[in-house]
């Protein structure tokens, strides 16, 4: 496997303007003739400091069925392996995500070169199987809300805001006078907040539950009691208590989850992490933040350059979106 400095210098040689893309399409293409599937790669730059960039050009949007309907488009078979590099987005459109990626393909496999996380954990339990390496991880999907603070927003755990709301309610139940103490916090959820945090915890453990009771463990009589235990699990606040908190292979594995070893085929684990790498390289050196490519060239590349159009198809078959 070339390292970090040696893919650097392999695209260093090459003299035309497109040669991240060509390089990273090259191990992309080993890849599929390696395992004999189609391959997609979905990464963002998210581990990469650019400066001030939007969370929403990092993460799973409803957009990004554009992307998939590009890359998919004209691949053979029914088994596919998506590499996923990103730190989750909205379980609508990771829902819509897993829809439409399982119109085309009944068998897909999850690679993780690095972390999968929140709704990317999610996309990834809708896998028939999740193949992780030792450095890689996934992570909780109880859904976060974004809320004013102090002129400002933050990013506060649905389980947490129904916490503290129940706090407030028994508190203020035995000493109606700590409510001076309450009222400026609730004041700030909004009439519909406590309902809509509930909705979305019982969203993403049902589509998770779902997911898994279908496609990891199809065949298992035990299906749905496995996968409501995992749904369950990835979604606790309480066990987690940090939501960017990262679970490795084993914890995975221990809790029932269907993972194999990216080191057990050294030429996989080369030719993905050449592909992440080549991937990684591409968003430090050029103003690419999403990258969605697949085995044959076609890509859905998303720039964070607001003056640029925002679709362009040039002659490489790229798509760039703002």
């Amino acid at each position: 496997m070339p390292t970090w400095s040696e893919l650097l210098a392999e695209i260093s040689q090459i003299t035309t303007a497109s040669a991240f893309d060509i390089v990273r399409r090259k191990y992309l293409k080993q890849l599929t003739e390696h395992t004999h599937r189609s391959a997609v790669l979905y990464a963002s730059s998210w581990t990469q400091p650019k400066g001030q960039i939007s969370p929403e050009l990092l993460s799973i949007a409803d957009e990004d069925i554009e992307a998939f309907m590009e890359v998919l488009h004209g691949l053979d078979g029914n088994e596919i392996d998506l590499i996923v590099h990103s730190p989750g987005g909205t379980a609508e459109a990771t829902g819509a995500l897993v829809k439409y990626l399982r119109t085309r393909f009944t068998d897909v496999r999850v690679i993780v070169p690095h972390a999968a996380m929140s709704a990317a954990t999610m996309l990834s339990c809708s896998a028939n199987r999740i193949v992780m390496g030792k450095h890689s991880f996934i992570g909780p999907i109880d859904p976060q809300f974004v809320l004013p603070y102090q002129g400002s927003a933050m990013s506060w755990p649905a389980q947490a805001i129904i916490d503290q709301f129940e706090k407030a309610k028994e508190e203020i139940k035995h000493d109606p006078d700590s409510i001076g103490v309450w009222m400026p916090i609730i004041s700030q959820y909004g009439p519909a907040l406590i309902q809509d945090a509930s909705d979305q915890l019982e969203l993403s453990k049902s589509l998770v539950s779902e997911w898994l009771t279908t496609y990891m463990f199809g065949d298992d009589q035990d299906a749905k009691i496995k996968a409501s235990k995992i749904s369950a699990w990835l979604s606790d606040h309480h066990e987690f208590k940090s939501h960017g908190i990262y679970i490795d292979r084993e914890n995975a594995r221990n809790h029932g989850m269907k993972i194999d070893n990216l080191e057990d085929d050294q030429t996989l684990q080369d030719l993905v992490l050449s592909v992440y790498h080549s991937a990684m390289i591409t968003f430090t050196y050029t103003t690419a933040v999403k990258i969605v490519e697949n085995n044959m060239g076609k890509s859905f590349i998303k720039t964070a350059l607001p003056s640029q159009p925002n679709v362009t198809a040039p002659p490489s078959n790229d798509l760039h979106q703002l």
